[in-house]
């Protein structure tokens, strides 16, 4: 059975990041743009990230520019974004296409575990998050709209299980 431990990405300075580093932890994963509507998301994550980190909660960041070409800048030009106007200290990734031919490995995973309304396989928007178990197995899928304080309830939960 594959689980969230068999990826594997690049950090946003391009270093190779195994997800098994983060066995053991509960995982919100989250397509990311800066200039979004949803952008101001960011300080809600911050904010999880800091609430829940300790507890064994990793926030992953995946910049992605694949709608509305709302995440035009180089990874430098992102983690500054980030860093600057949310104060973002969560692992950021390296910009990944979400959907399509040229789609991550992880997204495409993510997306046939846990598929969006009416069975879709594909992100609709920027802010799609995932939530994903201590086994490494997805719980839950989350619309944009789904803010992240939101999902504290589900978040405690996959932290208690």
């Amino acid at each position: 059975m594959t689980t969230v431990y068999d990826f594997e990405a690049l950090s946003i300075d391009s270093k190779p990041v195994a997800l098994k580093k983060f066995k053991g932890k509960a995982m919100l994963i989250v397509n990311t743009a800066s200039a979004c509507g949803f952008t101001p998301q960011f300080a809600g994550l911050e904010k999880l990230h800091e609430t829940y980190g300790n507890k064994g909660l990793v926030v992953l960041g995946f910049p992605c520019n694949q709608f509305g070409a709302q995440d035009a800048g180089s990874n430098d030009e992102i983690a500054g974004f980030c860093q600057l106007n949310y104060g973002v200290t969560f692992p950021m990734m390296a910009k990944v296409d979400v959907n399509g031919a040229q789609a991550h490995p992880l997204y495409q995973w993510l997306c046939s575990e846990a598929p969006g309304l009416l069975g879709s396989k594909s992100i609709k928007w920027n802010f799609t998050k995932f939530l994903v178990s201590k086994d490494g197995s997805v719980c839950k899928r989350y619309a944009p709209t789904d803010t992240p304080e939101s999902l504290k309830k589900d978040i405690e939960a996959a932290l208690a299980a």
